[in-house]
């Protein structure tokens, strides 16, 4: 019963080869026709298994040892695993990405929240990547579709890098221009709301003073200017019109790195891949580079 059961198994899977794997001297003597079973209800059963051995191409009985018997049942297992993997692969349904024009399967593919196109994931990082580089929110790639990406979509496809970029990018579309604030320390540079700097940490000189909570730095709200003690913003303005030794550290390392200062907000700006265009993240500003 035990053997028919195994090779009812191996049929439903479609497995094509088959070894039956006795212990038991008798039991395998009659299986492979060398003795004729005394009692009816066994011929039975030979006859049965026999009639199921011809659904493939090779079923043989083997005779084993008993301290064999784990290892048959390891090849066993290894060998129904093998072929139920197959199954599954071939059954996986093939699609061609219309970007990379390759066949991969659907659990390769990304699917876009709004409109559901699909495009390979590879496609999709690259695209993404290219994107946010270039400053700009992705949206699908399909000619006249509008669907933005969002961020919780993209997780899947979105190194922690790009994902914070995309953040950033989120973040200066969702403050007004009037209300944005940047630190005024070129190495920091972080993105605020005016709201958000009011609720920053007070300084401890005075209460026009607050400290970044990225680069911990002082600055004044008033003029946006890194902080001047004892001095009004207008005198600080007269005082320093040119760089701070910081900034002048910072462009020394900017012209040995071959980075670039945009003429408008004056930030630092290096060239990861791309042209040498710039737009320039503060309202209406543009920068070209050639």
């Amino acid at each position: 019963m035990a053997v028919i059961e195994a090779l009812d198994y191996a049929v439903s899977f479609g497995v094509k080869r088959v070894v039956l794997c006795f212990d038991y001297h008798t039991l395998f003597q009659d299986v492979s026709g060398r003795w004729q079973p005394k009692q009816q209800k066994i011929q039975t059963f030979v006859d049965e298994v026999n009639l199921l051995r011809k659904n493939f191409t090779h079923c043989e009985p083997s005779l084993i040892a008993k301290k064999d018997v784990k290892l048959a049942y390891k090849l066993a297992r290894e060998a129904v695993s093998s072929q139920i993997t197959k199954a599954m692969e071939s059954s996986k349904k093939i699609e061609n990405c219309v970007i990379c024009l390759e066949d991969k399967s659907m659990d390769q593919f990304f699917s876009i929240k709004g409109c559901n196109h699909e495009y390979c994931c590879d496609c999709m990082k690259q695209h993404v990547e290219a994107k946010l580089r270039d400053g700009m929110m992705p949206k699908c790639p399909h000619e006249g579709c509008e669907s933005e990406l969002k961020i919780d979509g993209c997780e899947n496809i979105l190194t922690p890098k790009l994902a914070e970029m995309m953040k950033q990018l989120l973040k200066e579309a969702s403050i007004p221009v009037t209300e944005k604030f940047y630190c005024p320390y070129p190495k920091c540079s972080t993105l605020m709301s005016k709201a958000e700097v009011h609720q920053l940490t007070r300084s401890i000189y005075e209460i026009g003073a607050r400290i970044c909570d990225k680069c911990r730095g002082t600055f004044c709200v008033s003029c946006r200017f890194p902080w001047h003690k004892d001095m009004d913003c207008a005198e600080y303005k007269r005082r320093n019109p040119n760089p701070l030794v910081q900034e002048s550290k910072l462009k020394n390392l900017a012209a040995k790195n071959l980075w670039r200062q945009c003429i408008k907000c004056k930030h630092m700006i290096e060239l990861a891949t791309g042209c040498y265009h710039m737009t320039c993240r503060e309202p209406a500003n543009f920068s070209g580079m050639h």
